[in-house]
């Protein structure tokens, strides 16, 4: 059977054998614990705990009441040395806990096990989930109790649920080893989302440059009413949209949300922190990250708490074997580059990547040529040059809030336009007119 696939993407270097077959290993606690407030979609957090109040691991030092949110917790336990500013990988300045660790490594006493699953309601369920603070762990770090909780005025239902395993990404494989080392995690984390929308069919995406994590899976779910769907590799196959079209043929409408179309989406790693936190009680403090890139000595694949500095990573990974020229929080295609070792591990981060002048195209931004290769590409069905050359007029007639932003069209174009950059103006612009009426 062919693998399912989407119109659309493009087919970069993979650079995945740098990682893949490498098991992953713990990294030491940090000693000095960073936690931004800020580490979701929605509302920002607020502190719960002030300068030298002793903390335990697993407490939570950040909330909000808004719906949309999700708390943080300590990632080690000590003494919180100050609340201060983190800058993020995106720019945006957060408020952080900052915690000095003690070693002794105290566990709060609010941790403890959820009931059987066969005793929990969907609701229960959901506050679990937003208790332990999961979010998307693909990148997008939206709050996953949210997917799971239809709007009270909407007569939509979920009745299928998509596990996303495919890692489209270049360079990075820390889903890839979440799959090989915890499938029996992601399953049942499979199962208790089910639940918790009321999904009847339960799917596992992966793309096919994976077969061994295909085979674990199928020897996992064996005798389980759940479907390993392979897909065709190609960026951005793990998008969310274009994910639920290659193996429902269903379509997000423009401007909808996957529960638009009965689906819930999650990521591999999302599906197996949420196993964690209902069997041990111990929220989202820590995640498998790729270190890779080719200026990386020894690429690894790391379980790091949450607030450890990227500095540590690198260190871990054995530095670098020449200067980088750029280095970026998550993959080369979606990631965003950093310019500050200092910044903290946060739970949307997937992977570190550090690459040489020799992988970064030149910058020379030439005339567009008309040649329409960024429009046979988008996955989105959107025209691009357009959006490109006419970036305010875009924000009214050319649906720029439908880009995933995904870089394909910047990839696939002769001229090397910075297309991206001119979507993102004519996306905020369009969110600007939304919120104006």
């Amino acid at each position: 059977m062919t693998a399912r696939t989407f119109r659309g993407g493009v087919h970069p270097p993979e650079f995945k054998d740098l990682t893949c077959a490498k098991q992953v290993e713990t990294l030491p606690p940090p000693e000095r614990a960073v936690i931004p407030m800020i580490q979701n979609m929605g509302a920002p957090n607020e502190p719960t705990v002030g300068e030298g109040e002793e903390v335990s691991m697993g407490q939570i030092v950040g909330d909000t009441d808004a719906f949309v949110s999700a708390p943080v917790h300590a990632s080690v336990s000590g003494v919180v040395e100050a609340v201060s500013t983190a800058v993020l990988p995106d720019g945006r300045k957060s408020t952080a806990v900052v915690i000095e660790s003690d070693g002794r490594e105290q566990v709060a006493d609010s941790i403890t096990p959820a009931a059987d699953l066969e005793e929990l309601s969907p609701e229960d369920i959901r506050d679990a989930v937003r208790s332990a603070g999961i979010v998307g762990m693909g990148g997008a770090a939206f709050p996953a109790h949210v997917k799971y909780a239809p709007p009270p005025d909407s007569e939509a239902t979920t009745d299928t649920v998509i596990i996303n395993g495919c890692e489209c990404e270049p360079f990075l494989t820390c889903d890839h080893r979440v799959m090989l080392e915890q499938a029996e995690e992601v399953v049942f984390g499979l199962r208790v989302i089910m639940k918790a929308c009321g999904a009847e069919r339960g799917l596992i995406a992966v793309e096919d440059n994976k077969p061994d994590a295909i085979e674990t899976l199928r020897r996992e779910t064996e005798g389980e009413p759940y479907e390993v769907v392979p897909v065709q590799t190609k960026y951005p196959e793990g998008a969310e949209k274009q994910l639920i079209h290659a193996i429902t043929e269903r379509e997000v409408p423009s401007g909808g949300l996957p529960l638009h179309v009965g689906v819930v989406v999650n990521n591999v790693s999302t599906s197996a922190a949420i196993a964690r936190a209902l069997r041990a009680g111990m929220p989202c403090i820590e995640r498998v990250v790729t270190v890779s890139g080719d200026v990386v000595s020894h690429p690894k694949n790391l379980r790091v708490r949450i607030g450890t500095p990227l500095r540590s990573l690198l260190e871990a990974a054995g530095g670098f074997s020449e200067s980088p020229a750029r280095l970026v929080a998550g993959g080369p295609m979606m990631g965003l580059a950093v310019y500050d070792l200092a910044m903290p591990v946060l739970k949307g981060t997937s992977g570190v990547t550090a690459l040489s002048e020799r992988l970064i195209p030149a910058p020379d931004e030439q005339p567009c040529i008309r040649c329409g290769r960024c429009v046979s590409v988008c996955p989105s069905f959107l025209m691009p040059l357009y959006l490109d050359e006419y970036p305010h007029e875009s924000a009214m007639h050319y649906h720029p809030l439908d880009c995933i932003e995904c870089g394909s069209c910047v990839y696939e174009c002769p001229a090397n336009r910075q297309i991206l950059a001119r979507i993102r103006l004519a996306k905020s612009e369009a969110a600007a007119r939304q919120r104006q009426g």
